[in-house]
C-alpha cells in the first residue's frame, strides 16, 4: 500500500520552492513594495487558479478591505468612502506597481477615526442610559450604510453601546434578585435586593445601571488598548490579507509574528483549553475541540460558540475579546497547567453563557484512533473512532493513523466482530499518504484519490496491496465538520460501494491542499527584516469518479439531522471558494460482494424518517438557526428580559436530546482492559466515550445498517451457494 506517492507532494513543493521561486531576484528597498512583489509572484506562479488583477479584482479587494477595517461601520463617514471610491478601480494598477497609496490612506485616516471614536464612547458612557424606553437595535451590520454626520455617528455608537450596557445590566438584575418594578425603574429608585453574602449591601437600580456602563467603558478601554498597540505591519497586513484572499479562503500572508504561529491552536504542546479558534469578522469563533484536552473533558465549549469575554481566576472583572485580534485573545486563554480561565460564550444557540475550563496540556494519545466493541441483541460489532489522519513526515514507519487503524481492525476481528463503524464525524483531515493506505485495508487494489497540479497531469494514487484487511460490512460516519482526508477516503469508498456513507446532507466541501512559503527564502542578503510567510493553494483533490470534494464534499447515502444542519458550515460558505469542476474518472471497478446495499440504505432511510429522537434534532436545529438569524433587539429592559425568559423555555423543550440511550452496550477491547488495571485516567476516559456512544443515534442506526447488510450478505450467499450447487 506504500507507493511512490509517499513524498510526491512534498519533493513537490521543495523543487518548486527552490527552483522557480529563486530564478528571479526580488530586491526592492522599500520592504511594503518588496512584500507585494514576493506575494503576488507566489501567486501567479504557484497557485492553483490564479486570478486576473484586473477592475474586478480591484474592486472587492476595496469593499473586503474596508469591511475588515470598520465591519461594525463606527469609524469612517460617508465622505471617507466617497474619497476612497477614487480608489476602487485603481488598487489592481497599484498592486502592479507594488504602489501603497490607497493603504497609506486608509491606514492614516482609520487612525484619526479611531481617535475620534474613543472620546465618542468616553463621552456617552457617562450619562446614563433609560431602559423603560420603547427603542430597538439592529444587530445586522453588514446592512448597515455610513453615517453622514457626527450626529448620527454618535447615535450609532449610542445604541451599540446600550445594547451592550442592557446585557451587563440584566447580569447585575439576576445577580443581586432584584424584583423590578417598571415604574421604580424608570425613576431610579432602589426595588428590594437579596444580598448575596454578608459583605455585600443592597444595590439600587441606579447602582446596578452605573456599574453596567462601567462595565461596557472597561472592556472598549481594554479593546482600544490593543488597537492603539497595533503597528502599521499589523495594519498593513490587513491590507495584503484582503488582497491574497480574493484568491480562495485558505490563502492567507501570516505577518512576522505570526509566521510561526500558523495553524497554532491553544493546546497541543501548549497549556491551554483545548481548542482551535478562528478570527471572524464579528469575533473569535471555536472550530475544533481537541479529542482528550481540558474543554473536551469539560464538555461544555461546542464547535461554533462565539468566545465574547475571557475571566481569571485571581480576577474579578472579564476582558472583552471581541474586535481583538487572535493572537492577543489567546494569550489571556491559555495558561499555565491548573489554572481555571472562565469563558463568556455566545452559544450555537444563540444563548449567552459562561463555562469554566482548568487548563492543562493536552494529551495527544486521545488524538490516536481508538476502538471498541458493540453489543446489540447478541451480535457483535465493532466501531472505530479516527479524530486525525496523523503521520510522521519524518519516518512514516513510526506511529500514524494507517497502521494504528490496521491494528485497530485486527483486534475486533480477534473478538469476532461482524461489522465495522469508522467514524470520521469531526474529523478535519491530515496526510494524503494515510488515507490512500487506509482505504487500502478495505479494498483488494486500486486507485484512491486523483491530484491536479495547475499545467500538470494529474496523479493518481492508488493502493498497491492485495491485500484486504476487513472484507466485510463497512459504514463510514461524517457530518459537516468531516473535511479533506475524511473526504477522500468517504468518497472512495462510497464510489467502490464498499461502504454506506452516513451522516450530515454533505461534508465540508475541501478538496484543495495549501503549503506554507516562507518569504526570507526568497530574498537574497536580505536587510530589510522579517518579511513573514505565505500560505496558498497548490493542487485540487478528486475522487475517482472524476468530481472534485470541492463544495460539494460527500453526499452521505443516509442523511440524517443534527445541530448544524441548517448553520452556514462549509467551504461554500466561505469567501471566494475555488469552484467544484470535474475531471476524468479513474481506471476502478466497483465492489464485488454479496451485500444488498441499495435496499439496505432505503431501509436506513425509512427508520430515519419514522425516529423521534431524529424529529426532535432537527427542531432543535431549525430553532437554532432561527436564533442565530435574529437581528433585532429591544433596547427596553421589560421586554428584553422577557424575550431572553422565551428563549429560555424554548431551550428547556430540547433538553429530552440528553435524555435518550441506544439498546447497545460498548466495551473495551482486552488489550485496554488490562491497561485500564494500571492507568484509571484512561478508564475514566473509554467510560465517559462509551457513555456518549450509548446515547448516540447516529451509532445506533450505523450498527442497524451493519445488521441490515450482514442479513442481506448471509441470504444472498445461500443463494449463490444454491445455485453453484
Amino acid at each position: 500500500m506504500k507507493g511512490n506517492y509517499k513524498f510526491l507532494l512534498l519533493a513537490l513543493l521543495i523543487a518548486f520552492a527552490s527552483c522557480s521561486f529563486t530564478s528571479k531576484k526580488f530586491e526592492d528597498p522599500d520592504k511594503d513594495k518588496l512584500l507585494i512583489q514576493l506575494i503576488t509572484y507566489l501567486l501567479d506562479q504557484g497557485h492553483f487558479e490564479p486570478k486576473d488583477i484586473n477592475d474586478d479584482f480591484s474592486e472587492n479587494v476595496f469593499d473586503d478591505y474596508l469591511n475588515n477595517l470598520d465591519p461594525f461601520k463606527r469609524y469612517f463617514y460617508a465622505s471617507d468612502i466617497k474619497e476612497f471610491e477614487a480608489y476602487r478601480d485603481e488598487i489592481d494598477d497599484q498592486i502592479k506597481a507594488y504602489d501603497v497609496s490607497f493603504f497609506n490612506l486608509t491606514h492614516e485616516r482609520l487612525l484619526e477615526r479611531i481617535a475620534e471614536s474613543k472620546e465618542l464612547y468616553t463621552g456617552i458612557l457617562e450619562k446614563s442610559f433609560d431602559f423603560s424606553k420603547e427603542e430597538s437595535y439592529n444587530a445586522d451590520y453588514k446592512e448597515l450604510t455610513y453615517v453622514a454626520n457626527k450626529r448620527e455617528m454618535k447615535e450609532r455608537w449610542r445604541k451599540q453601546l446600550k445594547f451592550s450596557t442592557i446585557a451587563n445590566y440584566d447580569d447585575g438584575v439576576v445577580k443581586y434578585e432584584v424584583s423590578l418594578d417598571p415604574d421604580a425603574i424608570a425613576e431610579g429608585d432602589f426595588v428590594s435586593s437579596n444580598k448575596k453574602s454578608k459583605s455585600e449591601k443592597a444595590k439600587t437600580i441606579k447602582e446596578l445601571e452605573t456599574e453596567a456602563r462601567l462595565l461596557t467603558k472597561k472592556s472598549l478601554d481594554e479593546l482600544y488598548d490593543y488597537i492603539e498597540d497595533r503597528t502599521r505591519n499589523d495594519w498593513f497586513a490587513v491590507y495584503i490579507n484582503a488582497i491574497v484572499e480574493e484568491f480562495d479562503p485558505h490563502t492567507f500572508y501570516f505577518a512576522p509574528e505570526d509566521k510561526e504561529r500558523f495553524d497554532r491552536d491553544i493546546s497541543g504542546k501548549f497549556e491551554g483549553i483545548g481548542a482551535r479558534l478562528q478570527k471572524k469578522v464579528d469575533g473569535i469563533m471555536v472550530n475544533e475541540i481537541i479529542s482528550g484536552g481540558p474543554a473536551w473533558r469539560a464538555d461544555e465549549l461546542e464547535v461554533g460558540d462565539q468566545i465574547l469575554k475571557v475571566k481569571q481566576e485571581d480576577e474579578e472583572e472579564a476582558i472583552n475579546v471581541v474586535g481583538m485580534r487572535l493572537d492577543d485573545a489567546i494569550k489571556f486563554i491559555k495558561g499555565p497547567k491548573g489554572t481555571v480561565v472562565t469563558l463568556s460564550l455566545k452559544k450555537v444557540d444563540g444563548t449567552i453563557k459562561d463555562i469554566s475550563i482548568t487548563r492543562d496540556i493536552v494529551e495527544l494519545e486521545e488524538t490516536y484512533a481508538k476502538s471498541s466493541i458493540v453489543e446489540k441483541e447478541g451480535k457483535t460489532f465493532g466501531i472505530i473512532n479516527l479524530p486525525k489522519f496523523y503521520i510522521s513526515f519524518e519516518d512514516y514507519n513510526k506511529r500514524n493513523a494507517a497502521s494504528d487503524v490496521k491494528q485497530e481492525i485486527l483486534r475486533l476481528k480477534e473478538e469476532g466482530v461482524e461489522g465495522l463503524v469508522m467514524d470520521l464525524r469531526n474529523n478535519g483531515g491530515g496526510s494524503l499518504q494515510t488515507v490512500v493506505d487506509i482505504a487500502g485495508l478495505f479494498i483488494e487494489e486500486g486507485p484512491v484519490v486523483q491530484v491536479k497540479t495547475t499545467g500538470e497531469a494529474k496523479e493518481v494514487l492508488s493502493d498497491k496491496d492485495k491485500a484486504i484487511i476487513w472484507d466485510g460490512p463497512l459504514v463510514i460516519l461524517v457530518n459537516e465538520l468531516s473535511a479533506s482526508a475524511s473526504e477522500i477516503l468517504a468518497a472512495a469508498m462510497q464510489d467502490y460501494k464498499r461502504a454506506v456513507v452516513i451522516g450530515s446532507k454533505q461534508t465540508y466541501g475541501k478538496g484543495t491542499v495549501q503549503t506554507v512559503m516562507d518569504l526570507n527564502r526568497m530574498v537574497k542578503n536580505n536587510t530589510k527584516g522579517d518579511m513573514g510567510a505565505l500560505k496558498f493553494t497548490t493542487q485540487k483533490f478528486y475522487r475517482i469518479n472524476g468530481g472534485s470534494t470541492q463544495l460539494e464534499g460527500v453526499k452521505s447515502d443516509v442523511v440524517v439531522p443534527d445541530r448544524y444542519s441548517y448553520i452556514d458550515i462549509g467551504e461554500k460558505n466561505q469567501e471566494n471558494p475555488l469552484p467544484w469542476d470535474k475531471i476524468d474518472s479513474a481506471d476502478y471497478s466497483v465492489w464485488e460482494n454479496y451485500f444488498d446495499y441499495e435496499t439496505t440504505i432505503s431501509n436506513s432511510k425509512a427508520r430515519m424518517a419514522n425516529n423521534t429522537q431524529l424529529k426532535l434534532i432537527d427542531a432543535n436545529a431549525q430553532w437554532v438557526k432561527k436564533i442565530r438569524d435574529r437581528e433585532s433587539y429591544s433596547l427596553n429592559y421589560e421586554t428584553y428580559k422577557k424575550e431572553m425568559q422565551i428563549n429560555e423555555e424554548e431551550a428547556k423543550r430540547f433538553s429530552k436530546l440528553s435524555e435518550y440511550e441506544t439498546n447497545l452496550t460498548f466495551t473495551s477491547l482486552p488489550y485496554e482492559m488490562k491497561l485500564m488495571d494500571a492507568d484509571s485516567i484512561l478508564m475514566e476516559k473509554r467510560d465517559r466515550w462509551h457513555k456518549a456512544l450509548a446515547k448516540d443515534v447516529y451509532v445506533e442506526e450505523a450498527i442497524n445498517v451493519l445488521d441490515d447488510i450482514k442479513m442481506s450478505y448471509t441470504i444472498k450467499n445461500k443463494v449463490a451457494n444454491s445455485v453453484k450447487n
